[in-house]
């Protein structure tokens, strides 16, 4: 997100002051994102973040055009969909979901487990009442291209990189300064927290509360003995989890029952 915000920054003809991002993994080894399943979707029941999905398939399709370098690397995308499988409690709301999204341009479809069984004939569908799948701008993407060109791209735009920890900040009416790990302070016109599920400690600094925790999750990664023979869609069950296709492998995760906010660098 730091690099993001920079690189926007950084192309905006009308901002003529100095960026710099702290950053205190430059690896991205611990960045939330990278361990996440790099998936982008439509299926929201908030109009702003079914235009932000629909913003962000287009910044991946497009993403040479916005960058202005033919040389840039494409981002590769699997357009599998996002697919939930309902077992009537929340037939209503996605009903109501699909319309809104259907509304904004999301290409959602509602389907009767007839329709998923001639797509899918090896989902189980005991209890299933229907589904919703989006195949059009949902799916996977590779992330860490975007994440690694971004970074580049706004060094070249003139935005400078420090590998550093913020700890501390001055703030008079308004934040003035950062104080590093390294004892050094950076002057500061402007601060964008994005620190991601840090974001509320960094807040903090500056006197400012924010609604922001961590939650740890896990993901599986494996191979099956009897690959299926088309994509595995992102297919979320009424239980809660998860499985799609990885390139011929498969990727699969769950959110816990008992699910507490985990210390920051608890990665095991």
């Amino acid at each position: 997100m730091g690099s993001s915000c920079a690189w926007w920054l950084s192309r905006d003809p009308d901002f003529d002051g100095r960026i710099l991002v702290i950053e205190r993994d430059p690896s991205y080894a611990f960045a939330s994102t990278t361990g996440s399943n790099s998936c982008i979707r439509h299926q929201y029941s908030n109009p702003i973040n079914v235009r932000m999905g629909l913003f962000g398939t287009e910044f991946i399709k497009g993403f040479r055009d916005f960058l202005g370098d033919p040389e840039a690397p494409e981002i590769r995308m699997a357009e599998t969909g996002y697919l939930y499988l309902l077992d009537g409690r929340l037939d209503a709301v996605f009903r109501e979901q699909q319309a809104v999204q259907a509304h904004l341009g999301a290409a959602t479809r509602l389907l009767s487990p007839d329709e998923i069984a001639e797509r899918w004939p090896f989902y189980r569908l005991d209890g299933i009442t229907m589904g919703s799948w989006n195949p059009v701008g949902e799916g996977w993407f590779d992330g860490a291209t975007m994440f690694e060109t971004l970074r580049r791209q706004a060094r070249a735009n003139g935005v400078e990189y420090l590998t550093e920890e913020a700890v501390a900040m001055d703030v008079d009416g308004r934040i003035t300064g950062v104080h590093l790990a390294s004892g050094e302070t950076v002057g500061c016109g402007t601060l964008i927290n994005a620190a991601g599920p840090r974001a509320a400690e960094v807040a903090a600094m500056a006197g400012v509360t924010i609604p922001v925790e961590p939650r740890k999750r896990c993901l599986f990664r494996f191979r099956a003995q009897d690959p299926l023979d088309r994509p595995l869609p992102f297919t979320i069950t009424p239980s809660g989890v998860h499985c799609r296709s990885d390139h011929d492998h498969y990727v699969c995760g769950a959110a816990p029952e008992d699910d507490p906010r985990p210390e920051h660098g608890d990665n095991l």
